[in-house]
C-alpha cells in the first residue's frame, strides 16, 4: 500500500448516532485502515445524530475505498458520500480571466473598446513593437502541448492533458507573475504544430512547449526558435536541466568535488536526458556516459537515430560499453531520467566514495531513495515526499519572468546556466546540507533571483 498523501485526500461525509464515542470510533477506524485524518468538521447536529466531514489522506484510490469500508463497518456510522479533494479543485478548471480595468461608465467603455480602442490599434499598426507596451503580449506565455508525453501517463491526447497545462499556467502566475494560457492541440504532426504556434505567436511574449514526445519535440523547438522572435522553451527538457544543474552544483559542494573532475553516468536518452547533458557540458562537465535500454551509448553502437548519433559523438570520452551496472562502477554521479528499477543497491555501492544519486523518474524513481542513501552521500528525486526534489517550478517561472522583462528573443544556454546558478545560490553556505541542496519551491527568493540572472545575461547579449 502506498503511503498516505495529499494527492489522494478524501472527504467522507459520515452520518453517526448521537453517541459521545461515535466520532472517536470513526477516526480510529480511519487510522486503523492506514489513513491519516487531517480534519473533522461537524456539518449538522440534531437529537437523533450528527453528520461530520472527515478529511483524510489515502495512498491511492483503492486505499480510499478501503477507508470508506472501514468507516461503514463502525457500529452506528454510515458513509453518505466520499469526495476526492484532488478532483474537487479541478471542477470547472483552475483558471479564470479577470479584467484589469473597470467598466462603470460609457466613457470607460469607449476607451476600453470602441471607438477609443481604434486609436491604439493604429498606433500598433504604425509601430508593431508597441504591442509589447499596449497589449497583454508583454506578460503572456502560451503553454503548448499535443498531449503526447504527459507526466508519466504517456500519449493521452489534448483534452486529457488540459489539467496539467492549467496547473502549469497556475504555477506561472503564482511564482512568476506571468499570465499563461493552455493551448492543447488536436494534432501530433510536427509540421502542423509548428504552423499553429507560428500563427498564434503574435499574441504571446513567449512559448512554453510542454509534454511533447521525443524526437518530435526537438524538431518543433528548433524550428520555432529559428522562425519566431519570442522565446521558445521546452520545459521538460530545459526546466529539468536547469534544476538538475542547480542541484548538482550544490551536491558537489557538499562532497567537495568539481564538476569538471567527476565521472557521470546517466540513464535516459530522451528529451530531458539530452538537455541535462548539454547544460552540464556547458557548465564544465567533461566525462558523461549516457545509457539507454540497450546500455551505454558509444561510437561502436550501430544503426542509431540522428539524436543518438550526436550522443555518440559528444559523450563517453573513454568509450565505455555495457549495461548500466557495468558502466556505473566508479562513477561519482548518477542521474536518472528513465524509469523504475534501473539501479540496484549493488550498483550504488559500486560507485565512488561520496557518490551522488539523482533518481528522478516520476512517480517511481530508478531506485528506492532510502536504499540509495545507504551508500550515496547525496540523494535527490523528482518526488515531493523525499528531500531534494528536482522540481521544474524552481526554474520556468523565473526564466520567463526574466525573458519577458528583457523582451528577449530567445532563451540561450548561457541564460539557462545562469538560472541554475541563481537557484543554487539561494541555498546559503550555512543552510547547505546533503538533505538540502535545492531551495523549497515555496521559497520566495527563487523566482526573482532566476529572473534577475536571466535579465542580466539578456542585457549583456543585447549590448
Amino acid at each position: 500500500m502506498a503511503a498516505p498523501s495529499a494527492s489522494y485526500a478524501i472527504i467522507l461525509r459520515v452520518r453517526m448516532d448521537h453517541d459521545t464515542t461515535a466520532l472517536g470510533r470513526v477516526t480510529t477506524a480511519v487510522g486503523e485502515a492506514g489513513g491519516a485524518v487531517t480534519g473533522v468538521d461537524i456539518v449538522e447536529s440534531h437529537p437523533d445524530g450528527m453528520t461530520a466531514d472527515i478529511t483524510a489522506n489515502a495512498g491511492d484510490v483503492e486505499h480510499a475505498n478501503t477507508i470508506r469500508d472501514a468507516v461503514n463497518a463502525v457500529d452506528g456510522a454510515t458513509v453518505h458520500k466520499i469526495s476526492d479533494r484532488t478532483f474537487l479543485i479541478h471542477l470547472g478548471g483552475k483558471m479564470e480571466i479577470r479584467s484589469k480595468v473597470g467598466l462603470r461608465t460609457r466613457d470607460d467603455l469607449s476607451r476600453a473598446y470602441t471607438p477609443g480602442v481604434a486609436r491604439v490599434c493604429m498606433a500598433i499598426h504604425d509601430k508593431p513593437e508597441d504591442a509589447w507596451r499596449l497589449t497583454i503580449k508583454r506578460n503572456t506565455v502560451a503553454v503548448v502541448t499535443d498531449g503526447s508525453a504527459v507526466l508519466g501517463l504517456g500519449n493521452i491526447g489534448p483534452e486529457a492533458a488540459m489539467p496539467v497545462m492549467e496547473g502549469k499556467a497556475v504555477l506561472f502566475k503564482e511564482f512568476g507573475g506571468v499570465d499563461a494560457w493552455p493551448v492543447c492541440l488536436a494534432t501530433q504532426d510536427p509540421d502542423e504544430i509548428v504552423k499553429v504556434v507560428q500563427a498564434l505567436a503574435p499574441t504571446y511574449g513567449g512559448i512554453n512547449l510542454e509534454d511533447i514526445a521525443a524526437p518530435g519535440c526537438f524538431e518543433i523547438e528548433r524550428r520555432l526558435r529559428e522562425t519566431l522572435d519570442i522565446p521558445v522553451f521546452h520545459d521538460d527538457q530545459h526546466g529539468t536541466a536547469i534544476v538538475t544543474l542547480a542541484a548538482l552544483t550544490n551536491a558537489l559542494r557538499v562532497v567537495g568535488k568539481r564538476l569538471g573532475d567527476v565521472r557521470i553516468t546517466m540513464t535516459g536518452a530522451g528529451a530531458a536526458g539530452v538537455a541535462i547533458l548539454k547544460i552540464l557540458q556547458d557548465a564544465g562537465a567533461t566525462n558523461i556516459v549516457i545509457c539507454d535500454r540497450d546500455g551505454a551509448i558509444h561510437k561502436g553502437v550501430p544503426e542509431v537515430d540522428d539524436s543518438k548519433q550526436w550522443l555518440q559523438a559528444n559523450t563517453n570520452p573513454e568509450q565505455r560499453s555495457g549495461s548500466v551496472s557495468e558502466v556505473i562502477a566508479g562513477s561519482d554521479v548518477f542521474i536518472g531520467v528513465s524509469g523504475p528499477g534501473v539501479l540496484t543497491e549493488d550498483d550504488v555501492a559500486s560507485m565512488a566514495d561520496d557518490a551522488i544519486v539523482f533518481a528522478m523518474a516520476n512517480p517511481e524513481p530508478e531506485i528506492d531513495p532510502a536504499i540509495a542513501a545507504r551508500h550515496a552521500r547525496v540523494v535527490a528525486t523528482g518526488r515531493s515526499d523525499y528531500p531534494n526534489q528536482i522540481n521544474n517550478v524552481l526554474a520556468f517561472p523565473g526564466v520567463f519572468r526574466g525573458a519577458l522583462n528583457a523582451k528577449a528573443r530567445d532563451i540561450t544556454e548561457e541564460m539557462k546556466v545562469a538560472a541554475a546558478h541563481a537557484i543554487a545560490n539561494v541555498v546559503s553556505a550555512d543552510e547547505l546540507h546533503a538533505n538540502y541542496i535545492v531551495p523549497s519551491v515555496f521559497n520566495a527568493e527563487v523566482a526573482p533571483a532566476v529572473a534577475a540572472a536571466v535579465e542580466r545575461v539578456a542585457a549583456n547579449d543585447a549590448s
